[in-house]
């Protein structure tokens, strides 16, 4: 992608711009560095809520598996909402705002195009991964640019108080750039965050771990996460057997949600390659006062929100003449 606006500060991600990852973040990671022993963890991280992401309409006639976000599991601090869509043109994702929270849009397969009311335009391919920072206020539309279904994953991530205002930003990594890892049978994508000794050079404004993993047929991985934060698995394909290994396999499109621990013990005992990924963060024990696209502190935030977008001020000035092409 390509800036053509200077309203928001692009970030093109390569694996020699490390030094993008805050201190404050890789401290905590490395405190905590991950193993990858046939022993575990002395304290596990177990699954504590188990739930079936089911097809649901949304955007215009494109299709989207929520998990969280659902009734069953509305939030998980920070994280606020997680879609598997699968899209085919002409459905997507036409022009909508957003306030107050983090998209991170990955994609397993095809290509979307987005573009904003600042004049910012490019397409992620399969693999791509598009870290944007709504902050204040944008309004962007994401089409799918290629023929047949176009599948993804979209995360939103919840920013502090201190955060929600600021100027909007984009961090754009490609394929090709995303830090890799491998391991007795065991590939690993760091988005964000560390897994075997290498690191993602994303900056997470809310601290943030995100890992694409494939375990080969009798393949294990026991990955620490830092005990204060939040954790779940989205299985994309294959079945796996998290937490003990006693437990019973769980199936694609389902999200794990664990328990406190040391870290997240996986093996894969069936013929098939498993895929996941597992995210995690730390809390930020704030209220949430969401409505739709906007996040919150207080319901007066929301209401100055709505009011802000209606009237196009405050972050939506450049709303009032855009249309997306």
């Amino acid at each position: 992608m390509r800036a053509v606006s200077t309203f928001f500060t692009i970030t093109r991600i390569n694996t020699t711009n490390r030094n993008t990852v805050s201190c404050f973040f890789r401290k905590i990671i490395m405190s905590a560095s991950d193993t990858n022993t046939s022993f575990g963890f002395e304290r596990p991280r177990l699954v504590a809520k188990k739930i079936l992401a089911k097809p649901q309409s949304e955007g215009d006639g494109a299709v989207v598996r929520r998990s969280i976000g659902r009734p069953e599991l509305k939030s998980l601090d920070p994280f606020l909402m997680l879609d598997e869509f699968a899209v085919s043109p002409p459905a997507g994702f036409p022009d909508h705002p957003h306030r107050g929270f983090e998209t991170v849009t990955y994609m397993l397969q095809g290509a979307f195009t987005h573009q904003d009311f600042a004049g910012h335009k490019g397409t992620i391919q399969t693999g791509d991964v598009q870290w944007m920072t709504a902050g204040r206020g944008i309004i962007h539309s994401e089409m799918p640019a290629g023929e047949g279904t176009q599948k993804g994953l979209q995360l939103w991530i919840n920013l502090s108080s201190k955060d929600k205002m600021i100027e909007p930003r984009y961090q754009e990594l490609l394929n090709e750039d995303i830090p890799k890892a491998e391991k007795d049978g065991v590939e690993v994508k760091i988005i964000a965050g560390e897994s075997m000794g290498v690191h993602s050079p994303v900056y997470t404004r809310t601290p943030t771990l995100y890992l694409d993993f494939t375990l080969k047929p009798n393949a294990q991985h026991h990955q620490s996460i830092p005990e204060s934060w939040n954790a779940f698995v989205y299985i994309i394909e294959g079945e796996g057997t998290f937490g003990l290994q006693k437990s019973v396999p769980i199936k694609a499109h389902h999200v794990l949600v664990f328990g406190p621990g040391e870290g997240l013990s996986v093996w894969n005992k069936s013929s098939n390659p498993l895929r996941f990924v597992l995210v995690g963060g730390q809390p930020l024990n704030e209220p949430v006062v969401q409505h739709g696209p906007f996040v919150m502190n207080t319901q007066a935030e929301i209401d100055k929100t709505i009011e802000d977008y209606y009237y196009s001020k405050n972050g939506f000035e450049m709303a009032r003449h855009w249309r997306s092409q």
